[in-house]
């Protein structure tokens, strides 16, 4: 595994070493024992699954509190921008985002720590999305931030009128609407590289 800084550093892009040949290709998407020694000891609990058409946004969603969870993310085919956004008060990071274009042909992951809200937005006709959460889902420690919120000014990649959004997620508050005991990383929280 050949692990990639972004501008946020404990945000993290691992590349897998993959094997091809004449049958294909093989290779490990996760390994317990190499990433807590490599990136972080963690314990995933849930793995979710998602298949989305073109120009679909989801996001950006969190967990509050004790429900914060850790994800790490890839795509099983087509193409995604994946986004997660600073929410640990005290980072000097809160409120920047990150964005990488994640596919079934890089097969790139992308780890995002507990404090980060997250969302995609799909730039091939369709795309099948995975991700292990370190904590169980909770639907009472929902949040959320507007797709568009013009503070954070992201760029999906998507034309405007391509957009395809849940109806709820029409309607999340801008960061700076949501009080800082509602957001999910109140304490700065780092890996140890």
């Amino acid at each position: 595994m050949i692990i990639e800084q972004t501008l946020i550093p404990d945000v993290l892009i691992l590349h897998p070493r993959i094997f091809k040949d004449a049958r294909g290709y093989f290779f490990e998407s996760f390994n317990e024992r190499d990433f807590s020694e490599h990136v972080t000891p963690v314990h995933f609990v849930q793995d979710n699954e998602s298949k989305s058409c073109y120009g679909v946004v989801r996001g950006l969603h969190f967990q509050k509190g004790s429900a914060a969870q850790a994800k790490l993310v890839r795509v099983i085919e087509g193409k995604v921008l994946d986004i997660a956004v600073d929410l640990r008060g005290g980072s000097p990071t809160f409120g920047k985002w990150v964005g990488v274009e994640l596919s079934g042909e890089n097969a790139a992951q992308l780890f995002i720590p507990r404090g980060f809200a997250h969302g995609f937005s799909v730039l091939s006709k369709e795309a099948v999305f995975q991700y292990k959460c370190d904590n169980f889902y909770n639907p009472a420690a929902e949040g959320a931030i507007a797709w568009n919120d013009p503070d954070l000014g992201i760029d999906w990649k998507i034309p405007a009128g391509h957009i395809i959004l849940s109806e709820k997620d029409k309607k999340h508050p801008r960061l700076k609407d949501i009080p800082q005991e509602e957001l999910p990383g109140r304490q700065l929280h780092t890996i140890p590289l």
